[in-house]
């Protein structure tokens, strides 16, 4: 059960925080709720019926600094993610997204960075697939970076390198 005022990372949408747990009828009887207020855009609030397991599911308590260091300190070792059959690689990609697991986005954005940059090489580019599925991923985990170490989401990837660089010496 989360608390109201606590920070969350929900589904694909980034970093929200419950700001409350109320019962509301949105046509199928009255259920208990949380409400989700995104950070990242305050337009933007979801309710998620806290007896449906499978959309709490979707709700993971964000990472702590502590966390997010360990996961950066790993990514030069990340093994990246290979599938050459372009259905499989949408079917892999989908399945990262959706999971939520922070080592395989880091491995999902990894693989796709040096594929852009191979590809680049031959003058030809990423799928659209691969496009927004490394832009969806990124926001994923840039914006709980940014939340949780308190930076702009921009300072992210400098905050990232810096971190590894510091890391070899």
């Amino acid at each position: 059960m989360y608390n109201v005022n606590e920070a969350v990372v929900y589904d694909t949408h980034g970093v929200c925080l419950v700001s409350s747990i109320e019962k509301r009828d949105f046509g199928g009887g009255e259920n208990e709720y949380y409400v989700l207020q995104s950070v990242r855009d305050n337009r933007s609030r979801f309710y998620v019926p806290i007896s449906n397991t499978a959309l709490a599911a979707k709700m993971r308590p964000v990472l702590s600094a502590e966390e997010i260091g360990e996961l950066i300190k790993a990514m030069p070792d990340q093994e990246l993610i290979s599938v050459e059959d372009e259905k499989q690689r949408k079917d892999v990609c989908r399945s990262i997204i959706s999971g939520g697991d922070r080592s395989k986005l880091i491995a999902l954005i990894k693989s796709l960075y040096i594929r852009r940059k191979e590809l680049s090489a031959n003058n030809r580019k990423l799928r659209s697939f691969e496009e927004r599925t490394l832009e969806e991923a990124e926001n994923m985990l840039y914006d709980e970076f940014a939340y949780v170490l308190g930076i702009d989401r921009n300072e992210v990837v400098p905050y990232i390198t810096s971190a590894i660089d510091s890391s070899k010496n």
